[in-house]
């Protein structure tokens, strides 16, 4: 698979062999070169969040995936749990809206893929493990503050709230989705009054505050779509057309794209 399907910026080097380098699909999975390569020599066995990481990398579709699954001695995603699959709708959005901040979710709210641009504006997003990848999570143990107004910030957390409790009807099998909702719980009183209070029907445009280390502050719009097939969730930010946020967002594209090792914003998703 070419770099640049997998979100990676195109090399100058010529490459003896088609593809993704070990160390670039490593990066994308999460794990080490070395750990890929034991994996092509058998000399290891995927675990199935590796697995499930390694089918969004190398975009296999539902059928390869499943084949890899049985490869490894896996289960596939089976009903009534979260689907955890990128379809070729979030791939498109992710390869063609590559002017603007774009990130896809399950329907827990935890984050599948990103763009580069989303990379540039809030740092590589294959450095977060584990619950920090969840956007539910993150809004309510005070790891996101991006949303610029209180009363749409309370708004905001209240439907993503709401898409979290139908998703816990539509997969009621889902060990990992109800631990979510349980620690949750647990560990903020906010979550908890939301959880226990009138449901949300619908996600609305919010204006988001997010200030970049290199670029300063921008003022964004972010929306909320779904991909109905898949139960997916896309995050989309942009700028008014022709404003200096839309200047400012260009250059952090351009800041992103020269060095995807600048530190982290001061408030992230």
């Amino acid at each position: 698979m070419p770099p640049a399907l997998a979100g990676l910026p195109g090399s100058t080097v010529r490459r003896r062999t088609p593809g993704l380098r070990r160390e670039e699909l490593g990066g994308l999975v999460g794990v080490s070169a070395d750990y890929i390569k034991r994996l092509e020599q058998g000399r290891a066995r995927p675990s199935k969040p590796v697995l499930d990481a390694l089918s969004r990398g190398l975009r296999l579709s539902r059928e390869e995936y499943e084949h890899l699954c049985a490869l490894a001695g896996h289960a596939p995603a089976g009903e009534g749990c979260v689907p955890t699959h990128l379809g070729s709708g979030a791939r498109r959005l992710l390869d063609r809206l590559g002017t603007g901040p774009v990130a896809v979710f399950t329907a827990a709210w935890t984050r599948l893929a990103a763009n580069s641009s989303w990379a540039a504006l809030f740092g590589d997003p294959t450095t977060a493990v584990g619950l920090e990848r969840n956007l539910v999570w993150r809004e309510f143990t005070g790891l996101n503050d991006c949303i610029d107004d209180p009363a749409d910030a309370e708004r905001f957390r209240a439907s993503l709230v709401a898409d979290l409790r139908a998703a816990v009807t539509r997969y009621p099998a889902d060990r990992e989705l109800a631990e979510l909702v349980a620690v949750l719980r647990s560990a903020s009183d906010a979550f908890e009054r939301a959880w226990n209070g009138t449901p949300v029907s619908a996600y609305g445009i919010h204006r988001a505050l997010v200030v970049h280390p290199q670029v300063g502050p921008l003022r964004l719009d972010l929306d909320i779509l779904t991909i109905h097939g898949d139960d997916l969730r896309v995050a989309l930010f942009t700028a008014q057309p022709g404003s200096t946020d839309a200047d400012r967002l260009a250059l952090v594209d351009v800041l992103g794209l020269q060095d995807m090792s600048a530190s982290e914003p001061v408030r992230r998703p």
